[in-house]
């Protein structure tokens, strides 16, 4: 097994010191798992709104906002936060905000079905009269990943196996990328955040989607991808939970700010888990390289 990983140090009285990086690539069998990062997307175009879709100069704002047709975007958009998992034969699984916002809704929706009257009266007459917009201002996003013609998606029986994964294992690399995050107008929070974990066994990918509206409800979208090393396909298991405040009367609240600990108290709305095969096409593509290196 080959291990590559790209970081920076910087030698120190106590020894070497990790200094921050905007991107780091590991490989592991087969894939290549790696990110790049940086600031967050400017709210204001450039080219004082004189912006033209699809020509070269057309600001990063305006490439979103003409992509997206959103009434606004959230507070932080983090559009140079890109995680990618890559196989040598070409196949490909991506995880980024652009993806993840053309999956929030801005057709016409009835939002008072998700919002109850404590939420309306919390809210100003401004922010209420946002509520009617052709708009899901909660940004809830139901985005799996993107993943290219180099694999096949099938639904499957087989189940991510939580408990091999809590196995104590060596940490080959680890990263943790913010995409977006809105606070709601200071009533709550929705963030859409993606980290990976590398060990000996495998890898372990968890894309989450956590929204908290005050005094209303809490949503978490998680989805899961686990590969073990030798296998030419990977789980992907999309969890979708959420109760009303009202429901969790006999939770802390202290708990609600914590994805991690409310996820358990949440009740599952629904569950799909789908198997991720290299396509014939890639394994093929794979074979041939290999035969060529030899």
């Amino acid at each position: 097994m080959e291990m590559k990983q790209i970081i920076q140090t910087e030698e120190t009285d106590s020894g070497p010191v990790r200094l921050p990086v905007d991107s780091e690539s590991h490989t592991f069998d087969d894939w290549t798992i790696s990110y790049t990062k940086s600031h967050i997307l400017k709210s204001v175009c450039i080219n004082d709104n004189k912006c033209v879709p699809g020509e070269a100069g057309c600001c990063e704002l305006c490439v979103y906002n003409f992509a997206l047709e959103l009434p606004h975007l959230p507070d932080m958009v983090f559009h140079k936060n890109i995680l990618t998992i890559s196989h040598k034969s070409g196949a490909r699984l991506e995880f980024n905000p652009m993806d993840a916002l053309k999956l929030v809704r801005n057709e016409k929706l009835d939002l008072k079905v998700a919002c109850s009257e404590e939420w309306k009266e919390s809210r100003s007459a401004a922010d209420t009269q946002e509520k009617v917009k052709p708009f899901d201002w909660s940004f809830t996003t139901e985005y799996k990943g993107t993943v290219n013609e180099g694999m096949v998606v099938e639904t499957t029986d087989q189940k991510i196996d939580m408990f091999k994964l809590m196995k104590r294992e060596p940490i080959l690399f680890y990263h943790d990328l913010t995409l977006f995050e809105d606070e709601l107008h200071d009533h709550g929070i929705s963030v859409l955040s993606v980290k990976v974990r590398v060990m000996p066994s495998g890898f372990y990918i968890l894309l989450r989607f956590f929204l908290r509206v005050d005094h209303v409800l809490i949503r978490i979208n998680d989805t899961r991808f686990h590969y073990e090393k030798g296998n030419d396909y990977m789980l992907r298991e999309y969890t979708h939970r959420e109760a009303k405040i009202e429901q969790l009367k006999r939770v802390p609240p202290a708990l609600f700010t914590s994805p991690n600990e409310i996820a358990e108290h949440l009740p599952v709305v629904s569950k799909v888990t789908e198997k991720l095969s290299l396509s014939a096409k890639a394994t093929d593509s794979a074979e041939t390289t290999e035969d060529m290196s030899s």
